[in-house]
């Protein structure tokens, strides 16, 4: 779970910093948040599944490791 925190804390963090820095240079909210999405909008399909699959992985290793270290702990 730490893994988890530690990443969308992360991305979080780099998101608003994305969004401090479009805003400074004088673009709206709207704006700053489509330029912060704009690169997937331009992905491929085949771009778009090796994208979800490495989510989907990072997601299933960490449950994994999670469910694991319980079972040990019993």
């Amino acid at each position: 779970m730490k893994i988890i925190g530690i990443s969308l804390l992360i991305m979080w963090c780099l998101l608003v910093f994305s969004l401090g820095i479009d805003m400074l240079q004088g673009f709206d909210v709207s704006q700053a948040l489509y330029n912060a999405v704009s690169p997937f909008r331009v992905m491929e399909v085949a771009e778009l599944f090796v994208l979800f699959l490495l989510i989907f992985l990072f997601f299933v290793e960490t449950a994994y490791l999670f469910i694991k270290k319980r079972n040990q702990s019993k």
